[in-house]
């Protein structure tokens, strides 16, 4: 099984935090709907097992008209072999959802919506510049679910400079209380050049706090898991049946192709990566060429792409895998490398498996790092 993923770059403003690829110019939409339907035409070839999931990320997927998604949906069908229960996702902004625009979703074929939340307050939103209010926010999950949306997500972030743990602890409860199946929380994180690192080096706004940020994630992971939510990965988490089967294809290192400027692709044996450059994409597309580079992974980089996926989910590291798969040498060094951990008490060692504690979930990116192999 495989996955698609679409990126759709156009936003209507640039939140303070993000580095993604994106446009705050819209009026390429059109071409660039166009365009990705041609890449997916000229990458056909590249997937030979069934699609399983599709998901519109970005940018601002829900920028994009009805009929827009429409046509990439259908485009994807007739090229690709995609199941009938297709898990297809849309990002949505709560700013782009009304009445009509779910009706246009649900027809194109959309099951499930992931919306771009963030907080439930005024104050966070315009800190972080979002378009939305909180009040779109509420309103926007509850229209959806009138409208017979039953697997919605939403974002939160945690460990901004402004949010306190009691407000923190209350965007926890309005999310609750609305009765999401999935939530992904994220710690927000300082990106080089953007808008964010520019305003705590100039001294406009504090930096993070590490241990405000330990803090939150407690307090998630308590309330969360009390109410019969499954911590399956480090930033997500589920009610029973309502994991993203999109993302899950991701740490389980499966394949899947990436449309549109900046998209990833990977097959298992190699990552490709197409140019982050809007013009220069549809100029490439437009003359039949797909703007891509590509990296050939070896067998230590298939070893620790798994290491590094495998340790933020719940089912942890195989060591039955690393062995049949690279050899007793590269357990044994693998072990090597986890023994401090595991007497850190920040690594869970049983049946062949190695999985992070509670302490270590907040360590995950430091702990991987220490068991990647060099050669």
């Amino acid at each position: 099984m495989a996955g698609i993923y679409i990126h759709i770059p156009f936003c209507k403003k640039a939140c303070h935090y993000c580095n993604f690829h994106f446009s705050v110019t819209r009026k390429q939409m059109p071409e660039m709907v166009k365009a990705i339907c041609k890449e997916a035409m000229l990458r056909s070839s590249y997937l030979s097992e069934k699609v399983e999931t599709v998901y519109f990320g970005g940018g601002t997927p829900s920028l994009s008209t009805r009929y827009e998604v429409r046509s990439m949906i259908d485009t994807l069908r007739e090229l690709f072999d995609v199941d009938e229960g297709a898990e297809i996702t849309l990002e949505a902004n709560p700013d782009d959802i009304t009445e009509d625009s779910l009706t246009g979703w649900k027809e194109a074929g959309i099951t499930r919506l992931s919306i771009g939340v963030q907080s439930f307050f005024e104050e966070d939103l315009q800190w972080m510049n979002r378009a939305h209010t909180a009040m779109q926010a509420v309103q926007s999950i509850e229209m959806a679910k009138q409208k017979g949306f039953t697997n919605i997500t939403i974002d939160l972030i945690y460990g901004t400079p402004y949010l306190t743990d009691e407000k923190w602890e209350q965007n926890i409860d309005t999310a609750l209380s609305l009765h999401i199946p999935h939530l992904s929380c994220y710690a927000l994180t300082v990106e080089p050049k953007t808008a964010l690192a520019k305003m705590i080096e100039t001294h406009r706004s504090e930096n993070v706090d590490a241990d405000k940020q330990a803090r939150h994630f407690a307090l998630l992971t308590k309330a969360l898991q009390a109410k019969g939510f499954e911590h399956y990965e480090i930033s997500n988490f589920a009610l029973p049946g309502f994991r993203s089967r999109h993302n899950s294809s991701y740490w389980q290192g499966k394949p899947y192709l990436g449309l549109g400027p900046s998209a990833h692709s990977f097959n298992g044996r190699s990552r490709q990566w197409n140019v982050a450059n809007n013009n220069l994409y549809l100029k490439s597309i437009a003359g039949n060429i797909i703007p891509f580079e590509e990296e050939a992974l070896t067998g230590t980089q298939q070893l620790n792409e798994y290491i590094m996926t495998a340790l933020r989910t719940a089912e942890g590291i195989s060591i039955l895998k690393i062995s049949a798969g690279w050899g007793s040498e590269k357990t044994v060094l693998l072990m090597d490398a986890a023994q401090k951990h595991i007497n850190s008490g920040k690594l869970l060692h049983a049946n062949n498996i190695l999985c992070l504690s509670e302490d270590g979930k907040f360590f995950a990116d430091g702990i991987a790092s220490d068991l990647f192999q060099l050669s």
